[in-house]
């Protein structure tokens, strides 16, 4: 190539680069503002910052993208409307909440859940839920998303959602996890159940085949003393999060 068009050709790469990612945020944001939500739902925009969480972990507008454990579907309410042109948005595991008040409802039509043939069921005992061998059915993912449900899972239950992430993702796919963070090594107690060891996360998260990338602090929050349950008065909202991406190693 001339010396003097490769300035040029860069400069295009970036631009389109840019202009990909844009255009994601740019349905992200059209989506934050649609009446569907509720206003608790909005409430939460400031602290979860959806836009730049996606944008950290590198979602386009045209990917394949599943999300695990939705809870009542505050990203879904994003992120099923921004990839319904270009991509795909698919939702699998505790989907009930989401299938009823959400996928139902105009604007939703393609996403997909993904039945993996597992139950989820609560184990006392073991302080966390039990999910049998899973099998998402897919294997061309560019991406696998998990929010804040992380520390639900027993440990055996852990493994097997990591080994099936894995398993759905094309090579170089993303496996972007978020979750409270506890205290590293720190045993369990009253108070830290709904937290999660982040060293501990990505040690499960690399045992699985999978390569960590970076992390963000986006969800960074110095006055979270890590001591107490995320769902205090004193620290709901401002919990310390991990945000760490991980990809499946290309081939």
């Amino acid at each position: 190539m001339n010396k003097l068009l490769l300035p040029l050709a860069v400069s295009s790469v970036l631009i389109s680069g840019f202009a990909q990612a844009d255009s994601l945020s740019s349905g992200i944001k059209a989506a934050m503002k649609s009446e569907i939500r509720s206003e608790k739902e909005t409430m939460r925009d400031r602290n979860r910052k959806p836009v730049r969480t996606l944008e950290f972990f590198g979602i386009k507008d045209d990917m394949k993208v599943l999300e695990l454990i939705p809870g009542r579907g505050w990203y879904t309410k994003l992120l099923a409307p921004a990839l319904a042109e270009k991509g795909q948005y698919y939702v699998s595991i505790g989907t009930s909440r989401v299938s009823k008040n959400v996928l139902n409802q105009a604007g939703f039509e393609k996403a997909k859940v993904l039945s993996p043939k597992t139950n989820m069921s609560y184990n006392k005992e073991l302080g966390g839920y039990q999910l049998n061998d899973i099998n998402f059915d897919v294997s061309t993912l560019d991406a696998v998303l998990t929010f804040r449900n992380y520390h639900n899972l027993t440990e055996e239950s852990r493994k097997r959602l990591n080994k099936a992430a894995y398993d759905a993702l094309a090579p170089g796919g993303i496996y972007g996890v978020i979750d409270h963070t506890r205290r590293h090594m720190q045993k369990d107690n009253d108070e830290n159940g709904r937290r999660f060891d982040p060293v501990l996360a990505i040690k499960e998260i690399e045992q699985a085949g999978f390569d960590f990338v970076d992390y963000s602090n986006l969800h960074y929050r110095a006055d979270d003393e890590l001591r107490y349950e995320v769902g205090r008065k004193t620290v709901t909202g401002n919990t310390d999060r991990f945000t760490f991406l991980f990809k499946k190693p290309a081939k």
